[in-house]
């Protein structure tokens, strides 16, 4: 049994009337800094499986890094070595599809937002939303087909400064009340770095809501070792928020600077 399964929410399946949704940063798959860096992408793939999620909504992973990889070579760690397969492919469970597009390049590798399904998925579409040139961001956007039923889902990491983050989020808006069907139903998860609170007023212009629940509508996911802000978020349109789960930890704290948020989700029914 993976150990980390007991820390999160009974056991979804296929038939479950909950759509449930998995955001995690996950640094990259590795910790620390110089000799304490660590390989966490091994448990990384347990913590993804842990999610039985319908959806889950990856943030920093990597598709290469040269320099990662002869770090943590086979010759020196065996078989907890640097994997290779992109990280999305190997943190996908069985049988799920996976989509990525790099956000970032750097000298030795780049990174990314990556999807994972365990459901049909239509064309990837990536948006370049990059503000300055300090900073590569972008949109991941892949329909989903959810027990027949097309859901719009796009993965998205924001912007460190807060008025970059803003001219993100409206184009944000702009991709989902502009250039999608009007009747849509649409999740967007990721980290929002939004630690001032201010996005949720511009993404209300494209009817997006922020999943949480009344009691706790903002749930804490950084830093991972004490959370006190609510970074990583979903935001749905024509769906509701039924459960929210945030797993915390020894575990969980040592895999990277986030925590991962798991929601469910129901269509709304309108009368």
């Amino acid at each position: 049994m993976n150990p980390l399964q007991s820390s999160l929410l009974p056991p979804s399946t296929q038939s479950s009337t909950h759509l449930r949704v998995a955001t995690y940063n996950i640094h990259k798959g590795v910790r620390g800094m110089g000799p304490t860096k660590r390989l966490e992408i091994h448990n990384l793939s347990l913590a993804v499986e842990a999610f039985d999620a319908d959806i889950v909504c990856l943030q920093e992973v990597r598709q290469f890094h040269k320099a990662e990889a002869k770090r943590f070579s086979r010759t020196d760690y065996g078989p907890l070595c640097w994997p290779q397969q992109p990280q999305a492919d190997f943190l996908a469970p069985e049988g799920y599809d996976v989509a990525y597009r790099t956000n970032a390049t750097t000298k030795d590798g780049e990174h990314g937002n990556a999807l994972l399904s365990r459901w049909p998925m239509g064309n990837i579409g990536h948006h370049d939303v990059s503000d300055h040139r300090f900073e590569q961001r972008g949109f991941l956007h892949v329909p989903v087909f959810w027990r027949g039923i097309e859901i719009h889902v796009i993965v998205v990491h924001l912007g460190l400064i807060h008025a970059s983050r803003v001219r993100q989020a409206e184009q944000l808006a702009a991709l989902v009340s502009k250039h999608l069907p009007p009747e849509a139903l649409v999740v967007v998860a990721g980290d929002f770095n939004d630690w001032n609170e201010k996005l949720d007023q511009v993404l209300h212009t494209a009817n997006l809501k922020r999943a949480g629940l009344p009691k706790a509508p903002n749930t804490p996911t950084f830093p991972s070792r004490i959370p006190v802000l609510a970074l990583d978020r979903v935001y749905t349109r024509g769906l509701s928020c039924q459960s929210v789960m945030v797993p915390r930890g020894g575990a969980w704290a040592r895999m990277s600077d986030h925590l991962p948020l798991v929601v469910e989700l129901d269509i709304d029914h309108i009368e």
